[in-house]
Formats: structure tokens, sequence, C-alpha cells
């Protein structure tokens, strides 16, 4: 904004700005003559603020609004009211409604005339006090103190013509100006909303107007906030650099580095590590599910950021792993007591693997897992009810590995596929079956992309004994024909090729003959 103008009532400019617009129509001719002062005396501050109870409309309109009018065209339709229209409408209402006992814009106890013009060419004039706005504002203050100590020594009459050029918004200025009128700001301002506060803290910040600044702070601490006002908050906040007048507790809210004025960041991972272990010791099972999806999306959304580093999370996985190994070796010597609990902790496997591969760290899990050969021989003496959730886990490291999402060697590879292939195989009808959501197809290009990665020698053994197997279990047994052909195409036209060689180029010679 720019303070362009303070003059005194009569100078020529001011005055013919001021009377072009009585003639334009845009004042009220009729209006009443102020009342001499032998008639009245100048209210106190006090008696022109109020505790803005119920507002009233005005029975005459005191304020000025210029707006750019074009020409209007034959046979053109009428104009549609457009935001700038409304907009001219509530400012409009601003400056024609107020409440008992306030004096905003009263032209008959008003010293000053301000106007305030917009980038986008509104223009509003409206009547207050040097009294107040000098009271509230720094601004003010700097800028009418010593020409109004002149104005007053040299006894001119008039009110002062005071032009604010280039607002960013009118009508936010007219509710900060508003403000200073009012005895209890933090009420006035329950009646906005957070953007409109957000505008009047812009504006008081603007011009040294530090209790509309407190107040909208104080608003800001208490009141909810949307998701997409948040960034806004923040942003302005920065924006105007107030931590010393209480912009850090409006922050507390949206971070954690405010909160004793230092970095509280390693905290998360103590956070984090908890939420992990909530989840994975939760009772009730609908619950945990719907918690596990919770947390997996925000870690997602936040996978770029430190918050969680390796080894406290291959130490929650360890510590599942170890239970799911007691109970399914329990499980497998004929001691079903806790055989439920098997599903309970691959499931919980399945969860931290998910993290673990979003956060591109799961090798050491996939040849951890690639090394259970225990559990793997223990796993046809379980019942398949209990046991075949374990398959999920080696299911999920194939999609992995089949979308590249785990890098590791070939050996590993291989020895995943020889340790919890075969079991796969026998789990793979319940899981059809019995699990909900389950991608068959995800699943089965999975394993077959694992396999085509292995060199072509180790590709035939894994892929002749499914050929065996497919034709025994159909359904019962995933469908990896892709992967078969790929590797048929691959060995026998290359064996072919191979014995044939190449052709040795021949080349003849020619002669021409002079005509």
């Amino acid at each position: 904004m720019d303070f362009t103008t303070i003059s005194n009532g009569h100078s020529p400019s001011s005055c013919s700005k001021f009377y072009s617009a009585l003639t334009a129509g845009l004042l009220n001719p009729h209006s009443p003559p102020p009342p001499s002062d032998k008639t009245r005396s100048s209210p106190t501050l006090f008696e022109m603020m109020s505790n803005e109870p119920d507002v009233h409309p005005r029975t005459q309109n005191q304020g000025q609004i210029q707006v750019p009018i074009s020409a209007p065209r034959q046979n053109q339709p009428p104009p549609v009211i457009d935001k700038q229209a409304l907009t001219m409408q509530r400012i409009s209402g601003l400056l024609s409604t107020r409440s008992p006992g306030t004096q905003f814009n009263d032209p008959y106890s008003s010293d000053i005339k301000l106007t305030l013009s917009s980038k986008d060419g509104i223009t509003v004039s409206m009547n207050v006090h040097r009294q107040i706005v000098v009271a509230h504002s720094r601004f003010f203050a700097v800028k009418l103190s010593d020409r109004w100590a002149k104005q007053q020594k040299n006894g001119s009459a008039g009110p002062y013509i005071v032009e604010i050029a280039d607002c960013d918004d009118v009508e936010v200025y007219i509710e900060t100006l508003k403000l200073m009128y009012c005895k209890d700001l933090r009420k006035k301002l329950m009646r906005d909303d957070v953007s409109k506060v957000l505008g009047i803290l812009k504006v008081s910040a603007a011009i040294g107007f530090d209790a509309g600044v407190l107040s909208c702070l104080e608003y800001l601490e208490a009141a909810p906030w949307a998701e997409d006002e948040e960034e806004k908050v923040a942003s302005l906040l920065a924006e105007l650099r107030l931590e010393n007048v209480g912009a850090g507790e409006v922050l507390k809210r949206v971070s954690v580095e405010v909160t004793n004025g230092t970095d509280e960041g390693g905290n998360n991972e103590e956070v984090l590590l908890k939420l992990l272990h909530v989840v994975l010791e939760g009772r009730d099972e609908k619950a945990r599910r719907e918690m596990k999806g919770l947390v997996l999306k925000m870690l997602r959304e936040n996978s770029s950021q430190n918050d969680l580093r390796k080894e406290p999370l291959y130490s929650a996985c360890d510590g599942c792993l170890e239970h799911l190994r007691n109970h399914f070796l329990r499980a497998a010597s004929s001691d079903l007591a806790d055989a439920s609990q098997i599903a309970r902790q691959a499931d919980n496997l399945h969860w931290i693997l998910d993290i673990l591969i979003d956060r591109q760290i799961a090798e050491d899990f996939l040849k951890s897992w690639a090394s259970q050969s225990e559990l793997s021989n223990a796993h046809s003496k379980i019942p398949a009810v209990h046991r075949y959730e374990v398959s999920r886990v080696t299911a999920r490291l194939f999609v992995g590995i089949g979308k590249g999402q785990l890098l590791a060697s070939k050996e590993v590879r291989c020895l995943l596929l020889q340790t919890w292939l075969v079991p796969f195989y026998e789990d793979f009808g319940w899981m059809r079956r019995a699990s909900r959501g389950l991608d068959r197809h995800l699943i089965e290009d999975g394993l077959s992309n694992t396999i085509l990665t292995l060199p072509l020698s180790w590709q035939q053994d894994f892929l002749l004994a499914w050929f065996n197997r497919f034709l025994n279990s159909g359904e019962d047994c995933p469908n990896i024909q892709r992967a078969f052909e790929i590797w048929w195409r691959r060995a026998f036209w290359r064996r072919s090729g191979e014995q044939e060689l190449p052709r040795e180029p021949h080349v003849t010679t020619a002669t021409i003959e002079n005509s």
C-alpha cells in the first residue's frame, strides 16, 4: 500500500476531487450539516469505541465508493454481477452498518476523510477519527502527528483528506479500521473465519496495529483450521516474522521445532516406534487393520524424511520373526494352543515388510527370510488354516523382486525360491480363497519375473517343476505360463541359433565392357 496524500480539507487538489465526487452524485448533497462546535462537545476516546453488539443499518450513506464505469454500448446485454460487484456490496454493508455507541464512519464527529484505493480500481472514502487511529496505529501516529500539529497551529478548519493507494484488499483494510473502534477485539474476530483473520493480521502488522496483531494471533492459536489453511497460516507468519509477539504459540500446532524454541525432530523416531509397537501389540484385529493402513499411508507420504532409521525398524521386525518362529515350531510339534498367533505375527511381518520396501531397505529382510529353512521344513506339519498367512510374506517378496523394489544377488533370489517356493505352492489355494483383497495376477507376475531374473539353467529347474505341479493342481497353483513361454523362447531359440553358423559373404567380380 502507498500512503500518498495527507492534506488540509481546503487544499485545491483535494477539494477538486471532493467536489467532483459530489457533482457525480456519489455523495449525498442533502445530508444535514454537522452540528456546530457550540452545540456539541468532542467525544472522548472511550465514547467513540463500543463493545460491538448486534449491528444496525445506518439510515444514510456516509461512505463513498467509486468504481470505474465504462460507457454502456448499444445492444449490449445487462452486465453480470462479477466478483468485484460482490466485493462492493460487502464494502457498502461495512460502511453503512455499525454497532450502537461506535462512531466509525461518523461524518459529524470525525476529523479525517480517509480514501482507500486498490490495484483493481476500487476506491472507497470513509470518516475516521485521528484520536482513534493515532492511538492504535504507529503508522498513522507517524504520518499524522507533525502535520496535524501544524494544521491546528494555523487554525485551519475542515477534515484532513488522507489517501492510501494500492491496498491489497480494501475490504480487509476497512475491517481492520473498524476493529480500532472495538473494546473487545477477540469477541469481534469470533464472527470471522481463518482466511479473514489472516487478512486482518497482515494489515494490522503493516500499519503497526499491535492490539489487532495480538488478537489475531490469539484467535489463530485457539480456532480450528481447515487442512488447506495450515500452509496459509504458516506461510503468512513466516513472512511477517512475528515470533516475538506470539507467532510461535500458533505454530506449535503444526511444527514440533518451535515447541521449546529448539529442534525436537529427534523425538520423531521415538514417537513413530511407539506407534509401531502399539499397532503390533493391539488386541482388536479390526482396529489393528485400520491403524496399519493409516500408519503406512502417513509413512509413505513422509518417506523422504529421515524420521525412522533402519536399525529400529529391523529391531521390531526381528521381534515379530522370533515370535513367529516360536509359535510355528510349537504348532509343528502338534501344540496348537497358540496356533492363531502364527497368522498374527505373519501379518505383522507383512506390514513391516511393506514399510521396509517403501523405504528401499528390505534387502536384509530378504536374506533373513530366505535363510529360514527350519520354518520351511516344518511348514507341511502345520494345518494350512494356520500357516497360509506365512506364504503372504513370501508372495510380497516375489512382488518386490518382480517390480525391481528389491535388488539382491542371484544367489539370494535363488535361495528364496529353494526355501519357500514349495510351501508357497501348497498354500496358494488357501491364500486365494481366504485372503481378502489378494491380487492373484500381481503375485503371479511377481513370481514369474523373480524366476526370469535367474540364469537360464536355474530358470529351467524351477519352471519344469512348476509345469508338473500345475498339471496336477490347476487353480490351486499359480499360473506362471508367461514365464514358461519366455524361458522356452530363450532356451530353444538360442540353441537352434547356435547350431547354425553364420555364412561367410560371397564376393563376385564383374567386368564392364565399353560399348
